[in-house]
């Protein structure tokens, strides 16, 4: 095998693991999972999802020569980046756990199952949730029930409610449980109203009972399940996931378009110097952090960049994914992230999911109407802030909101003015250390400005 880095994560599976070769993906299948891989293959289940677009398709590119236990070698159409159920909005978390189900519905009827159903093998491709594990599947043996129901539950079901029904912001959890929310905290946190729901009732109150009442059972409950009833528990567990709605409420910037500040002509120059910069730029890929709904991801798109949309506000993330469903975007990726505390390295040996700095990197980062958020509402110093921009890309798009804007103005109403150097020349002497300006220009009929810089000391 030529050398190559083995994938942090990729360590549970016996039958095989993920690694990088010159920045490329591979996945090696050991001999272990031979026989599981053939059947996925043989029985037409890769070429029914991979038409769907619900599995990642791939090309056999093993080489003649093979080390002792390895069966295959495929490289698998690359994704181009890689998210956390914790970073998607509802409306992303609920299209992803109904293709889990429609992958396992379509394996069931060919004679195969899911045997694990983690919302870390769903990745948005193309705009899309596609499964990225080809080594899920195995034989589906008559009268077994579905091995992963509880974990279906804990990764896809259990957030899926709460969020419904309870708040939005619960999502997070996932950041601490990454093995999905368990299912009895979940029915603890669940209002009445929720637990009178029979299929919340079946697959979240009473699976939750099913497993403390049995935690301590030392042998395997053996238990038979015919096909008739294990399709019925996948449609029952869709119907109950196709019930839950995004909820009625309001969130601070979820309508920040409908009361911003800026005039249509001072949209309209804005987009126009964005658009400007970005085709000075040529970027293969643009991390716009704080894009709301992604007005402005929308512009970097077009230009054929591969687009991480990150905003911390989950209704405004939900819009932005939305859209790109119903557009069928296929470049262009909403991500629901907290700038002041980031998705961080967790896992085993906090290797096992990465933050998403470094996932995140690009050519260029679009910072627009942000900086007064996170040096004035967060009271993060400028050189700290330039300092993490500079980290993510060698190119900065950024927009410098001043005090004397009604954004601003509202920031500081509840609270002291002790930002003496946040001025136009201080965001300027903050950022030099980091950055010299290729160009800036007052955006007409605002009193903000928009700067292109480029990173110092690193090419681009």
């Amino acid at each position: 095998m030529p050398q190559s880095q083995r994938e942090s994560s990729s360590f549970r599976d016996n039958r095989g693991f993920v690694y990088y070769e010159d920045g490329v993906v591979y996945r090696q299948i050991n001999t272990s999972g031979q026989a599981a891989y053939d059947l996925l293959m043989t029985s037409g289940l890769y070429e029914q999802l991979t038409h769907d677009g619900l599995l990642i398709a791939h090309d056999d590119v093993t080489g003649s020569k093979r080390p002792a236990g390895v069966y295959k070698v495929i490289k698998p159409e690359q994704v181009p980046v890689i998210s956390y159920p914790y970073e998607w909005s509802f409306s992303q978390l609920k299209d992803a756990a109904l293709a889990t189900l429609a992958i396992q519905t379509a394996a069931l009827s060919r004679g195969l199952t899911l045997r694990d159903a983690s919302a870390y093998n769903i990745q948005f491709v193309n705009g899309r949730p596609v499964l990225i594990d080809t080594l899920s599947f195995e034989e589906h043996t008559a009268g077994e029930p579905w091995v992963a129901y509880r974990q279906f539950c804990q990764h896809f079901l259990a957030p899926l409610v709460l969020m419904s029904q309870v708040d939005l912001q619960l999502s997070q959890l996932l950041r601490i449980h990454i093995d999905g929310i368990p299912l009895p905290l979940a029915a603890k946190l669940l209002p009445v109203s929720a637990r009178l729901n029979f299929g919340i009732a079946t697959h979240i109150s009473l699976h939750a009972r099913f497993q403390r009442q049995h935690e301590s059972v030392a042998e395997k409950t053996e238990r038979t399940m015919s096909q008739t009833s294990l399709q019925g528990l996948l449609d029952s567990l869709e119907r109950t996931v196709k019930q839950l709605k995004l909820p009625k409420t309001k969130t601070q910037w979820g309508d920040y378009y409908d009361h911003t500040n800026y005039t249509d002509d001072a949209m309209k120059h804005k987009g126009q110097l964005v658009e400007q910069y970005l085709a000075s730029i040529k970027p293969k890929r643009v991390t716009d952090l704080g894009s709301n709904d992604g007005f402005f991801s929308r512009i970097a798109a077009q230009t054929g960049a591969e687009v991480i949309s990150a905003d911390i506000d989950p209704l405004a993330v939900d819009s932005n994914y939305r859209r790109v469903k119903r557009d069928h975007e296929a470049n262009l990726l909403p991500l629901l992230v907290d700038l002041t505390n980031p998705s961080p390295a967790l896992g085993w040996a906090h290797h096992e999911r990465r933050s998403f700095s470094e996932r995140a990197s690009a050519d260029v980062v679009l910072a627009l109407a942000l900086i007064h958020h996170l040096a004035i509402a967060n009271n993060l110093p400028l050189e700290s802030v330039a300092d993490y921009f500079a980290e993510l890309a060698p190119r900065l798009i950024i927009e410098f909101v001043p005090k004397e804007d009604s954004q601003v103005r509202r920031l500081l109403a509840t609270r002291e003015d002790i930002f003496d150097t946040y001025t136009v020349s201080g965001f300027e002497a903050a950022f030099a250390h980091r950055y010299t300006i290729v160009a800036k220009e007052a955006v007409e009929g605002s009193s903000r400005t928009l700067y292109h810089l480029h990173r110092k000391g690193r090419t681009s």
